[in-house]
């Protein structure tokens, strides 16, 4: 079960998240807008209009010049953001543990989560696995954060039965239903076949950078096992956990391969992501959310 008072999860309310391109919010706050008014951070001159107020002319300006400007503003708005997480059955490797992959996306969801509430940024959630099951708006209310809060911990310890991770429709569906400009969050491990759904996966991520999102992926992995096949030299049973097939082999005779397979794949997720600005961050379950969390916020707030 997930405490969300865990200290874990509520250090990151001491961190700043701050969006690196101008994002939408409704209330005045810590984040950038792309509106401009007369409120807070002066951004530019302009030249005054005959018939507008004299009350923000730059007399001093004048003074210099003789010609008359006024001053323009930006806002600082609330950041708004949507975490996206993936529930589809492999996310719950390695089964039986309490270290799975939806665990690790939860824990780092709620401090997120927490970490935006604390700084007043309106946050939703949306939950897919070969179809969207829960899709929220993102709010400011108390009681829209409990209600993400009981979401997450439906997510830890609701173990849905062989459903595979087929994203490509949901995230466009997301990006369809997420109008305003925001910060969107993905928790997946991107199980993905090869060959079409792999093609129709990268347009669903440009769909979301096309409509101006900036998107961060969490490639959410047990890297040990799920890039390195690091096994021992005996027979297993592999079973797929979304389709339920198994295979039974002896790790040693395919590792060469299936480790050249599954890194020309997530070369080719990585390549894909940065060709269309989408920050990719490999989130090796073993190493711990709170690491891993901790240490991307720290170099985020570095590059603003």
């Amino acid at each position: 079960m997930i405490n969300f008072n865990d200290k874990k999860i509520r250090q990151f309310s001491k961190l700043e998240f701050f969006a690196r391109q101008v994002v939408e919010g409704f209330i005045t706050g810590l984040h950038r807008s792309p509106f401009h008014g007369f409120s807070v951070e002066f951004a530019e001159h302009r030249a005054y209009n005959k018939g507008e107020s004299t009350r923000h002319i730059d007399w001093k300006l004048f003074g210099k010049t003789e010609k008359l400007y006024t001053k323009r503003y930006e806002e600082e708005t609330n950041l708004r953001s949507h975490i996206l997480i993936d529930s589809s059955s492999s996310m719950y490797y390695p089964k039986g543990t309490e270290n799975t992959k939806i665990n690790f996306a939860v824990h780092a969801a709620a401090a997120l989560i927490h970490l935006m509430r604390t700084q007043r940024d309106a946050v939703g959630m949306g939950v897919f696995d070969e179809k969207v099951n829960l899709f929220t708006q993102s709010k400011l209310s108390s009681i829209h954060f409990n209600y993400l809060f009981h979401n997450l911990q439906k997510l830890s310890v609701d173990q849905p039965s062989s459903t595979s991770t087929i994203a490509a429709e949901a995230l466009h569906e997301f990006a369809q239903r997420i109008h305003r400009r925001s910060v969107i969050i993905i928790f997946s491990d991107m199980m993905e076949t090869e060959g079409e759904n792999e093609d129709k996966l990268f347009a669903a991520l440009r769909h979301l950078r096309f409509n101006k999102h900036e998107v961060i992926l969490f490639h959410t992995i047990k890297k040990n096992e799920e890039l390195d096949f690091d096994f021992d030299d005996r027979p297993y049973n592999f079973i797929d956990m979304e389709s339920g097939e198994s295979v039974k082999l002896n790790p040693d005779e395919v590792r060469d391969e299936y480790k050249k397979a599954i890194a020309a794949y997530k070369n080719r997720l990585k390549s894909k992501c940065m060709q269309n600005k989408i920050e990719f961050i490999e989130a090796d379950i073993d190493l711990g959310f709170n690491n891993i969390l901790q240490s991307y916020l720290m170099k985020r707030k570095k590059m603003v």
